[in-house]
């Protein structure tokens, strides 16, 4: 019996860094060469070589995926995207909030990867109101996973208690 898109989707609260499996997904900066919040603490699990790599990358427009290797990470692959300053609402942040999530499950089946785990993207400094970036980031998995067998699994790995029990309410999942 093939998995329906809910059964495909979960929801865990922890560090994204400790996560075994195929890729995790950076919210990175344009530059992709590191920065604070989640993006730091990719950089820093995964050692100087993802640097090294993202350096030959030429940075990553907003809305756009890119995947490098997961060095030191137990994931075997990072995909880094960039998602939008928040702005009010006005400058096409949903859709450019859509496509990080879209262009990054691009990448994992196009590669073939069948777990996924994701942070909350743009909400930490970026300031996307939380749970208008959880609508847009279970909206555009949906979408993905009703179309597509890859990835077979996406994790939504939220840092904080507050956020799992957010996208868990929205999946009408209990703790």
């Amino acid at each position: 019996m093939p998995a329906t898109v809910e059964s495909r989707m979960q929801v865990i609260q922890g560090d994204i860094t400790h996560l075994k499996v195929d890729a995790i997904v950076n919210a990175a900066n344009e530059s992709l060469l590191g920065g604070g919040g989640v993006d730091g603490a990719i950089h820093r699990a995964a050692g100087p070589d993802l640097l090294a790599e993202c350096e030959d990358l030429g940075g990553c427009r907003t809305g756009d995926a890119k995947m490098t290797a997961g060095y030191r990470l137990p994931a075997r692959h990072v995909i880094h995207t960039v998602g939008p300053v928040y702005h009010g609402g006005v400058s096409d942040e949903a859709e450019l909030l859509h496509s990080c999530y879209s262009e990054s499950l691009r990448l994992a089946a196009d590669a073939g990867l069948g777990t996924v785990a994701f942070p909350c993207i743009s909400t930490g400094v970026f300031g996307y109101p939380k749970e208008e970036a959880c609508e847009v980031a279970i909206a555009a998995v949906t979408e993905w996973l009703a179309a597509h067998e890859l990835p077979r699994q996406v994790t939504f790995c939220c840092f904080s208690i507050d956020d799992a029990e957010l996208y868990r309410s929205r999946l009408g999942r209990e703790a």
